[in-house]
């Protein structure tokens, strides 16, 4: 079956060898974001295979369309990008496009469904193929497939070790689907339908008066992206690998209750975090450790103060 795989730069290599390994004839990859000077996996795959090469900035930049028709494509696959393909592009291929979305549509519809589905607390998430339309992740689904998000899962655990492993083998069974002609379209329940926008830094901001758990659902939840933050000393101060621990009886919120050889513990409403890992303002991420012996970081301390 003639694919065109529009794809992430760096992800979207893994996918290729699977599709290449069941023999599939892929005519085309498209990368969007523009050409990069580093060195793509995805691109030299498709190269030693002798499959050309597009990288738009944008899938619905002028032209787009009239590159790909003459591969006279049979399946669209979109993989691990959020780029906006327009419709035309989605309805090219003879028997349509399919797409990864890494939550169990109709639930988290949006560019970081990983991000609030661990925000929220959720135990369970997982993966859907669908057929893409103009809407934002409203097409029919194809297949889905369920994970658990476990306590000390980030976002990064979650996509690296779950959902991205998971979506290569659910788009090659969906690719399988729709070469026998069993590929259904199940179309969502519009009632049962939730949607976030792209998580950003001040989706970010910690409020040391919440209850613990939530505060280490926000740290996990956008980690390693955008990174939760802080304030100490008028400075932002982002907030990465951490853990709960006890609770902390007659700390103020957004105290520093305690410094030792693995990081500094934080009081929040009924507990605390201890904080492993920071990026302090103009830095890169250091050991919370490290961080606290530069500062001189005390017991006592506040964070979260203006």
């Amino acid at each position: 079956m003639r694919i065109v795989l529009i794809a992430h730069l760096s992800l979207g290599s893994k996918l290729l060898e699977a599709i290449l390994k069941k023999g599939e004839e892929v005519v085309s990859v498209f990368i969007p974001g523009g050409s990069s000077s580093r060195p793509s996996p995805l691109k030299t795959l498709a190269q030693d295979n002798d499959i050309p090469v597009h990288e738009p900035v944008h899938m619905k930049d002028a032209g787009i369309y009239e590159v790909i028709a003459p591969y006279e494509p049979e399946l669209g696959a979109l993989a691990f990008v959020q780029d906006i393909v327009p419709v035309a592009i989605l309805n090219c291929p003879r028997k349509g496009t399919i797409m990864y979305h890494p939550s169990l549509l109709p639930r988290h519809r949006g560019g970081s469904a990983m991000n609030w589905a661990v925000i929220q607390g959720e135990t369970k998430t997982g993966l859907s193929i669908i057929w893409p339309d103009a809407g934002i992740d409203s097409g029919p689904i194809l297949l889905q497939k369920e994970v658990d998000i476990l306590p000390d899962d980030t976002v990064g655990s979650l996509f690296f070790n779950k959902l991205y492993p998971m979506g290569i083998d659910a788009l090659t069974e969906a690719i399988r689907l729709v070469e026998e002609g069993k590929a259904p379209r199940i179309h969502q329940d519009e009632s049962r339908a939730t949607y976030e926008p792209f998580c950003q830094e001040r989706h970010g901001t910690i409020n040391w008066s919440e209850p613990s758990q939530a505060v280490y659902n926000l740290i996990r939840g956008t980690n390693p992206r955008p990174g939760a933050s802080t304030t100490y000393r008028g400075e932002r101060l982002k907030i990465f690998d951490c853990r709960l621990v006890g609770s902390a009886p007659g700390a103020v919120h957004g105290e520093v209750i305690l410094v030792n050889d693995e990081g500094f513990s934080v009081a929040s409403q009924d507990g605390s975090i201890m904080v492993r890992q920071v990026q302090p303002s103009g830095s890169s991420k250091i050991n919370a450790a490290e961080f606290a012996e530069n500062v001189n970081l005390r017991k006592g301390d506040r964070l979260g103060e203006p």
